[in-house]
């Protein structure tokens, strides 16, 4: 684990943490009232040791950054509900976390305010223009060992039933017909176009062992004609489903992030221009663009969360 800290004044009162809680990590930071980041630190995530102890890690993570902080906000992965502070639904890449008290046990063990939501969603807050911006509209997706995604209209994050909204690695997608998805349904966007998922669509059309989607991106540089088509099938996928939705939300910008679109312009290229084949008329121009920040985005998000959603303080009842 390791904890990096900036030498700044010492007086913080308006200052809160930002988690960052993923399957295999959790990031925390000290931000300042003006966006910056006073404190780092970073420790692996009990992901199989249950809820428990993925809330004393958490804690730990917020003790080990705090310096007087007011509130703290979690990014978490799950199906988050702000509303209420809980995990209303999980996959099992953190076992036992479905049903969780996140902002109640978080604010227990550190007595602090807790403010949560999903981590996509968090990231993706991110993206917000200023006040007064027109272009106020968003769809956001992150394509990585999941398929996560936010919206956002008219300059606000839409939460929905649950905390279910922006879930768009649950999109039925015709690739992916027979699937199973962790979710417990079948041929969702998530199983044919996550990176472990044309990983394994590789290792299918091709009969051989791919350890990372990195590989297949390497093989289809070479000509390797099983990994372009692995690589095409989970691009197209998902260029098509975010055209789809681009034609029902009618965003101002489409923002395509996470560590799937990195391996490179053959992979952005056939999401786009399966992205523009679905768009209507009005949209044409629209394009798919990166993400604005960098690794500091989840737990700067986290950190707005603070402000922007609801706010549980440690012993209140709902």
């Amino acid at each position: 684990m390791t904890t990096a800290r900036t030498s700044q004044p010492a007086a913080r009162a308006t200052a809160v943490i930002g988690l960052d809680l993923g399957g295999t990590k959790i990031a925390a930071a000290l931000v300042g009232p003006d966006g910056a980041v006073l404190r780092h630190h970073h420790r692996p995530t009990p992901a199989r040791e249950g809820a428990e102890a993925v809330l004393d890690a958490l804690a730990a993570a917020a003790r080990e950054v705090d310096d007087g902080a007011a509130a703290i906000g979690v990014a978490a992965a799950g199906v988050i509900d702000p509303r209420t502070g809980t995990v209303t639904s999980a996959t099992d890449s953190l076992t036992g976390w479905a049903g969780t008290a996140l902002a109640a046990g978080l604010g227990g063990r550190t007595g602090l305010p807790v403010a949560c939501d999903n981590d996509v969603r968090a990231t993706a807050a991110t993206e917000l223009p200023a006040p007064g911006d027109a272009q106020d509209s968003f769809v956001y997706a992150a394509i990585g060992t999941g398929i996560g995604g936010a919206v956002a209209v008219d300059g606000r994050m839409l939460h929905g039933s649950a905390g279910i909204a922006g879930h768009l690695g649950h999109l039925p997608s015709p690739e992916a017909a027979g699937l199973p998805c962790t979710c417990g349904g079948t041929g969702h966007l998530e199983v044919i176009a996550s990176g472990p998922a044309m990983t394994a669509l590789y290792e299918r059309l091709s009969g051989r062992r791919a350890d990372r989607l990195e590989m297949v991106a390497a093989h289809a540089s070479a000509g390797d004609t099983a990994a372009e088509r692995a690589l095409a099938t989970g691009a197209r996928a998902t260029g098509r489903a975010l055209g789809g939705l681009a034609n029902v939300v009618g965003p101002h910008r489409v923002v395509v992030g996470g560590g799937v679109p990195r391996v490179g312009d053959r992979y952005w290229s056939a999401l786009t221009d399966a992205f523009r084949a679905e768009l209507m008329p009005p949209l044409r121009d629209l394009r798919p663009v990166r993400p604005r920040f960098g690794p500091d985005a989840a737990v700067l998000g986290a950190a707005l969360l603070t402000r922007t959603v609801t706010l549980h303080h440690p012993g209140e009842t709902r």
